[in-house]
């Protein structure tokens, strides 16, 4: 059968293009590599828990119309992320806020917290940051960077700070409330039912092939449609023949628990480098479950080698100068439409992967 559009990838993107170009009257194909629907996103259901296959994915947006756009396939929860952190066996909330000052310099108003901040950031001298580690300390000074960054991302990374890029840091909240809420978000929450319920609403009526690595045939599949959806790795669509785009890899041990709570909270980070994990998940406070068992995860990050999921895109200049390359030789490409986190090599956030493919509909229509 010839289709109007063979689209790579099942997650955000993909699903959501599939969706929206099936209701215009296209006949659409999904490719799928993996034995499931929906990416990184993916859910799975064990002993009545939806646990989050690939790591904690929770949905954020100031954009309305993307959230109800999501809410027209499933209902979402209003469970809000409010992680904490755990150093030397001291708590901390995250983001760093007035409950986290309180209990590392013992104040209690955000003008004592202010000054400690800008009195660190005085001494230390750093002005015009070059790196992570400069960044963050012009940021949140000294004390909250040696307790709560410093380990966690050299874990996270596999780097010294010193090595990385300043923009990585940028996205760090810093707040001077008593407010634990990690996003500043207008509209957040889990899916009711898991992400995998999401994935299948957009996929329905519409034709589907797991197992099946586009990569592995690419004339065969191109001769099938009019276009090419393609959100798969931009690198590995020209057999890396410029070079191979660095990405940071992630291990998943997960266990289930013959307790009803294990950490009374789903996100509890460890900033400590001597600990392998950077954090453990517990899947049932997502979606707030009542179950006599608890499944955790705890995530190991590591090197990144062809053959493993790509999770965080390394995007220093070298990476991002191949990426540039490869984006100008897919630009010659003139039937294919690349989208998603891998196609163009960023750290994307659900809503703004579900823009980007709506934006990508209304160009193609």
């Amino acid at each position: 059968m010839k289709y109007d559009y063979v689209i790579v990838g099942s997650g955000l993107f993909g699903a959501v293009f599939a969706h929206e170009m099936t209701k215009k009257g296209k006949k659409c194909l999904v490719l799928e590599k993996r034995e499931h629907i929906g990416g990184n996103i993916y859910t799975e259901s064990t002993s009545n828990i939806n646990v989050h296959k690939y790591g904690a994915h929770i949905f954020h947006t100031n954009d309305k119309d993307i959230w109800d756009y999501v809410n027209q396939f499933v209902s979402f929860n209003n469970y809000i992320n409010s992680p904490v952190a755990i150093y030397k066996d001291e708590l901390y909330n995250l983001p760093f806020n007035m409950n986290t000052f309180s209990k590392l310099w013992g104040i209690k108003k955000p003008s004592e917290a202010k000054e400690i901040i800008e009195e660190q950031i005085k001494n230390s001298g750093i002005t015009e940051p070059t790196n992570l580690e400069e960044q963050a300390i012009k940021m949140v000074g000294i004390d909250i960077y040696e307790k709560l960054i410093k380990g966690y991302t050299k874990k996270q990374w596999g780097r010294e700070p010193k090595k990385l890029p300043a923009f990585i840091i940028k996205r760090l909240p810093l707040r001077f409330t008593y407010d634990n809420n990690y996003f500043n978000d207008k509209y957040q929450g889990i899916p009711e039912g898991g992400y995998t319920l999401l994935i299948e609403k957009l996929l329905d009526n519409v034709d589907l092939k797991l197992s099946v690595d586009f990569l592995d045939d690419i004339e065969k599949y191109e001769s099938m449609g009019n276009k090419i959806v393609y959100t798969g790795p931009i690198d590995a669509l020209f057999d890396y023949k410029l070079g191979m785009l660095e990405y940071r890899g992630l291990r998943f041990e997960s266990m289930e628990m013959n307790s009803e709570n294990f950490q009374g909270n789903a996100v509890v980070n460890y900033t400590e480098e001597h600990i392998e994990y950077t954090r453990i998940i517990e899947h049932k406070h997502f979606e707030s479950v009542n179950t006599d068992t608890t499944i955790i995860t705890k995530e190991y990050p590591s090197e990144w080698k062809l053959g493993d999921e790509r999770y965080y895109p390394v995007n220093d200049a070298k990476n991002q100068d191949l990426y540039n390359k490869y984006r100008k030789l897919a630009g010659e490409k003139k039937n294919y439409i690349l989208g998603g986190r891998l196609a163009e090599y960023k750290y994307y956030d659900m809503h703004i992967v579900i823009r980007s493919a709506l934006n990508a509909v209304r160009k193609e229509v």
